[in-house]
């Protein structure tokens, strides 16, 4: 059962001390990314600790914005080491995952991010919908505007024109125009 420690800082000027200095009292060792974005996918020193723990270890950071830069991130991390019974300590905020009171800590900032989540769907759907209202066309330009399809439906249904040449001549997949006529019919 290892208690291994993550510390990063976003750019090289950056200084690790403090981040080491606090995981070093703790840890049994402690692996770090210098000048790696928080945001960034690819964290080399993250991804080897990740892969490095095993059911029963710890992982340690020093503050919750040094795992990841957005709640869905750390949400994200920390649930799938608890799915690999892996425990999740954050010297700092005072979380630990081991004890009741850190499960509730973390159980309460993923209720708060889902909370989020909920609300920004909402906004958006009222958006949308009020856009509708508006009588704005939503989503994708048509591939055909209607003279076009006019066009194309005459060439290919009424004159027997190859159904591929006519959707070359307008730009457009083969499907595309199959679908577009399909609709027409």
């Amino acid at each position: 059962m290892a208690k291994v420690g993550y510390a990063r800082v976003s750019t090289e000027d950056q200084r690790l001390d403090l981040q080491l200095s606090a995981l070093r009292k703790v840890c049994d060792r402690v692996v770090e990314d210098q000048g790696v974005s928080g945001s960034a996918k690819k964290r080399p020193g993250l991804m080897s600790v990740l892969r490095s723990l095993r059911p029963g270890d710890t992982l340690i950071v020093w503050r919750l914005d040094r795992l990841g830069r957005s709640i869905r991130d750390l949400i994200q991390i920390i649930e799938k080491l608890g799915r690999r019974k892996v425990e999740f300590v954050s010297l700092t905020e005072n979380i630990d995952t081991a004890s009741a009171g850190g499960r509730l800590v973390f159980h309460m900032l993923a209720a708060m991010a889902e909370f989020e989540r909920c609300l920004i769907r909402e906004r958006t759907c009222a958006g949308l919908e009020a856009a509708r209202a508006r009588g704005q066309r939503l989503g994708r330009r048509p591939s055909l505007n209607d003279d076009e399809l006019r066009s194309a439906y005459n060439a290919v249904i009424v004159q027997g024109e190859d159904a591929h040449e006519v959707a070359r001549r307008y730009r457009v997949h083969p499907r595309t125009l199959a679908r577009h006529l399909e609709r027409m019919r």
